[in-house]
């Protein structure tokens, strides 16, 4: 089992057309056809890890409202021990973005979300939860998304607590000293010069700098930068394997990265080394960026890609 912590968002899409300019202000009228609504956020990589047959536990955060019931129901249908996942009562509600796409292009996107830091009691629940699912796990992937549930005192917590197990990070910069520990972090090329404290040389010459200051700087085994349509670099501690990118079309880059954090991680729990783990994640991309939305990707797509 893959356990996975963090902030959980619903993903509301609004689909339709556009035929004409508003009247009212110079911006299109989108005639909707259609509203769908998928896991996002952490709860994103939950999708990709169903997609790759692979059993997970979600823990997080959503509000005591109608889309966090949703968020329950979901993560039932896909078969993912949700007990990990709180309710709050209070004024917390579940986080939700919504974007409006006519004809491929995403003409808007509106969020309503609560970015405050978790209470100290919603850490205590998530704990208790993790103790009982722990032993299950062979992988755990904290998904940051700084919406407050992964504190940087919880994120180190849990860093220490679950030594000996697969720990990947996809990160946020602010919140860098605390994954020193992890095995893996996979962020994108801005995040990772910001992180390492190189943010005026954030460009791909300086790629493997950046990678050799984090895997330092935070005692990590790998580093899985990815660089859009550069493909990816993994530095393992002796050398940078520079993967080209494996996308042939680029429709949504949405929810890319948790795909590759997902896969990589899926992969490394098998037992794949890391170089074959990442151009399997590489692979992975290339498929989900071809597809419109929060998307996820299978093995037979991943292999026929």
């Amino acid at each position: 089992m893959i356990l996975v912590i963090g902030d959980i968002i619903v993903d509301e899409f609004i689909w339709g057309d556009v035929s004409r300019i508003s009247p009212e202000a110079p911006v299109p009228v989108v005639s909707v056809n259609e509203i769908d609504r998928r896991l996002g956020g952490s709860a994103n990589v939950v999708r990709n890890l169903h997609a790759l047959d692979s059993a997970s536990a979600m823990l997080g955060i959503v509000g005591d409202d109608e889309p966090g019931r949703w968020v329950h129901n979901r993560l039932a249908e896909l078969n993912s021990d949700n007990r990990g996942v709180i309710t709050k009562t209070n004024d917390r509600p579940t986080a939700i973005k919504t974007r409006i796409i006519a004809r491929h292009q995403q003409v808007v996107r509106y969020d309503r979300e609560w970015t405050l830091a978790a209470q100290t009691s919603s850490h205590h629940h998530i704990l208790a939860s993790l103790e009982k699912l722990a032993p299950k796990s062979s992988a755990v992937i904290l998904s940051d998304y700084g919406k407050g549930v992964l504190t940087p005192d919880f994120i180190a917590q849990l860093i220490q607590q679950l030594q000996g197990r697969i720990i990947a990070v996809d990160p946020k910069p602010e919140h860098t000293d605390s994954y020193r520990g992890a095995t893996v972090i996979t962020p994108n090329l801005l995040e990772a010069s910001a992180m390492a404290g190189m943010d005026n040389i954030n460009n791909n010459s300086h790629v493997e700098s950046i990678a050799k200051v984090l895997y330092d700087k935070l005692d990590l085994q790998y580093v899985l930068i990815t660089r859009s349509e550069k493909g990816m670099t993994l530095y393992d501690g002796k050398q940078s394997h520079h993967i080209p990118t494996a996308a042939r079309d680029v429709f949504d880059v949405t929810g890319a990265g948790d795909t590759v954090i997902a896969v990589f991680t899926a992969c490394l729990a098998r037992g794949d080394d890391a170089l074959s783990a990442a151009k399997t994640a590489n692979r992975a991309a290339g498929v989900v960026v071809g597809k419109v939305g929060t998307a996820t990707a299978n093995w037979a797509e991943i292999e026929a890609h």
